[in-house]
């Protein structure tokens, strides 16, 4: 079984793609792409907050056929129990709903919808669901390339590249860029220094 690798132009070009249709105006200024909203309105998706495990390792579950899942039952202290599903159903661990504009709620958010976007086929044939760790540890290397092209593609739905480009020389003498560009497009300054990085800005 493998899946599709895309090439990272490829994934840029996708989410351009997307925003655009979405809203346009969003390549053209700096602003918290509005994922939740994309998931929701343009693919139909569901987004529930549940405690996907005990440890709370999972942030985040893309569901792509019905099934049962196990969910945490953290507040009464009862392990774990199975709970329907329905397809199109992306979970998101409880522990983020406080921090619904924090970074890292966006940046599982995005992942997710990368899972949806080009990893459907690969997970249906699997019969798995897309799960979204602290840290990529997979066994396989299929998984962890899974992993980081959908780490590569929030990146690119979060910080499109031509906007984040924009932003950086038309911002380049404030202090402490990174955070200042991390707040522009409501992301977390790890991610934002990341993808800096990656596009040779810094």
């Amino acid at each position: 079984m493998s899946f599709n690798q895309y090439r990272d132009e490829v994934l840029e070009a996708i989410s351009r793609k997307v925003i655009s249709q979405y809203n346009p105006f969003l390549l053209s200024v700096p602003t918290p792409i509005p994922v939740e909203s994309i998931m929701e309105k343009v693919y139909g998706l569901t987004i529930e907050f549940q405690y996907i495990r005990k440890n709370g390792r999972i942030l985040g579950e893309t569901v792509f056929e019905d099934a049962m899942i196990p969910i945490y039952e953290h507040k009464n202290d009862e392990g774990y129990k199975l709970v329907p599903v329905k397809a199109g159903t992306v979970i998101i661990d409880a522990s983020l709903i406080n921090n619904r504009s924090d970074g890292r709620y966006r940046y599982t958010c995005a992942h997710e919808l990368a899972h949806w976007m080009i990893d459907k086929n690969y997970f249906t044939e699997l019969g798995q669901t897309a799960a979204m760790t602290k840290k990529i540890n997979r066994s396989s290397e299929t998984d962890q390339a899974v992993e980081r092209q959908a780490n590569r593609m929030a990146s690119c739905l979060l910080m499109p590249k031509g906007t984040l480009k924009m932003a950086f020389h038309r911002n380049r003498g404030v202090d402490n860029i990174i955070r200042f560009l991390a707040n522009q497009f409501g992301v977390s300054s790890q991610a934002m220094e990341i993808r800096l990085k990656e596009m040779g800005l810094i």
